[in-house]
This record gives structure tokens, sequence and C-alpha cells, in this order.
């Protein structure tokens, strides 16, 4: 299969663009996404349309934040677009024409990073994305493992606190509460509203108070070398890097790939994470241990990755 088109749900803009073989993407349109769960329907519709018309483009392949079923037909639960047990295949495929394929947006960018980014050349990856919240995807045997239902891979809602902070999907001690992008400005709000002399610097990006403290603050103080805000990413990154050590455990993978808006701060988050991963690791003096590496597409990966599970069927 030639050209396909890739389609990435995004909370304030949907992006569909036009992938060839080598994962490069060749157009893109944006439309913004609308409030209502059928009004995402149609315009997932028409950014497919207007950027696939007159380019051959055979199929499409839609990465959405949710759990899609096994078949890769219908979306069973996303909780930011208020669907349930929405039929996006069958309601896609009557609008545009093509072969449509749903997958959960996670997975769709680890799929995009084990094809043609940080994954290449490793048949047996975990992904990892540090967004606003904790997402994930497993490649096993260079195939893209979905479990039986189709819902495997949602580590962020592992339990590793047990009556731990309430999560947004109803749970308490979910993995994303303690490493993620929202953990990430709760520490560094925590922090600074008790050694306020030793935040100066995040502070200052902000409004000087802790309540306004923002993610990119953190990130921009961090570089700076702000106390509070390295202490912060140090913390997120103790999270992460101990979650990873468990997946280890599971999957024993060559290597983990770190996504997300958190691993675009580099070896200031990768660094701690390898730390606390060799530290929190089972028998780690005793086994070979498995790459962590940054991922390499960026927002790239989701809409990459789907248009290329379209190529694959």
């Amino acid at each position: 299969m030639g050209l396909t088109i890739g389609v990435d749900i995004g909370g304030t803009k949907i992006a569909a663009g036009v992938v060839d073989e080598d994962g490069e993407i060749l157009d893109t349109r944006q439309v913004p996404t609308p409030q209502t769960p059928e009004g995402v329907v149609e315009a997932i519709s028409e950014a497919i349309k207007a950027v696939g018309s007159g380019t051959g483009a055979e199929a499409v392949g839609v990465g959405a934040a949710g759990y899609v079923d096994d078949k890769r037909a219908t979306v069973l639960f996303a909780p930011n677009i208020r669907w349930r047990h929405e039929t996006l295949k069958d309601k896609l495929e009557q609008r545009v024409g093509m072969s449509v394929v749903i997958e959960n947006d996670a997975n769709a960018a680890a799929w995009g990073e084990y094809r043609f980014g940080a994954g290449v050349g490793h048949d047996d990856v975990v992904c990892i994305t540090l967004g606003t919240g904790l997402g994930g995807g497993i490649i096993i045997g260079g195939r893209l493992h979905r479990g039986r239902f189709g819902v495997a891979g949602e580590f962020g809602h592992i339990r590793v606190v047990p009556d731990g902070l309430l999560c947004g999907c109803g749970s308490q001690g979910c993995w994303e509460q303690y490493a993620s992008g929202r953990a990430l400005v709760r520490y560094a709000k925590q922090r600074a509203t008790a050694t306020p002399e030793a935040a100066k610097v995040l502070l200052g990006f902000g409004d000087g108070t802790p309540e306004g403290i923002e993610g990119r603050h953190v990130s921009m103080a961090a570089r700076q070398g702000d106390p509070v805000a390295v202490d912060s990413f140090r913390e997120l990154a103790r999270w992460a890097g101990a979650g990873l050590a468990d997946l280890a455990s599971l999957f024993d993978p060559s290597a983990f790939i770190v996504g997300g808006g958190v691993s675009d701060e580099g070896d200031l988050v990768l660094e701690p994470i390898r730390k606390s991963f060799r530290r929190w690791l089972v028998g780690s003096r005793y086994r070979p241990h498995a790459q962590v590496l940054a991922a390499r597409l960026g927002g790239r990966a989701g809409l990459v990755g789907a248009a290329d599970l379209a190529r694959q069927g």
C-alpha cells in the first residue's frame, strides 16, 4: 500500500496528514476540535477529505485517546470527548469512502516511534508518554500488543500508591498522578509554597505566587538551575524510573522510549529517570539493562504511527 492518512485527535485541534511508506508527512490539515461527540466525527471527516483530496491515499488511521476495541473499530470509552461505544470506524468510512483503522493514540505514537523513530532496530519496545497524563504502548516481537480486548498499555492507571491521590479515572494512587506533567506542576507548587526563597526564578516566570506556576514555567526555571524546579523534575523522574523498573519485570524489553511534553527537556529528566530505573530494577547488578531512550518524532509520532497502522491493515 502506498500513501495513507493519519489523524491525531487533540483537545483543541484535529490534525490529519498524508504519510508515505518511509514515515514522511507530505501534507497536513488542521481543524478545531468541536465540543460535541458527533461534531468531532464530522471534523475528522472534514480534515481527512481536505488533506486527502487528489492524493490517491488508500486508507486512514485514527489515533483516539481512550479505550479502543480489539477490532479497531469502536471507541469504548473516551472521557475527554465523551464517546461511549462510539462506532467511529463505520461512521468515518461512510463519510470518506476509504478503509479506516481506529487505534488508541498512545499505541499509535508507540508504533510510530518503533517504525520510524527511537525504536528502530529494536523488536521489543515499551513506550511511555509523559504528558498531561501518562500513556503507553507495547511492541513485542515486532507486533503491537493490544491485549485480548484491545485496551492493553494503559500504564497511567496502574495503582502505585494504595489509597493514594485521586485520579480522574475514579481510582486512587494511579501512576500518572505521580509521573506526568500534571504531577510536575503539583510538585513545583508544593515546594514553592514550602520554600519560596528557593523558588525565586520559578516564581518570577508566573504571577509571583505558587498558584500561578504552569508547566512551562517549571521547564524554563529548571533550565536556569532553579532548585525547586530541578527538584520537581527529579521527583517526577524518581516515580517514572521506578515504574519502568516494574514494567521491565513484566515485559523485559530491549528499550524503553520516553515521549510526551515532559520528555522535551532531554537529559534534565531522562538522566534522573535512568538513575531511578537502575536503582529499582530487580537484580540490577546481574542482568542486562534496557536502554531508556528519548522519543524522536515528537508530536508527529501519533499521526505517523496511525497512518502506518492503516497501511499494515
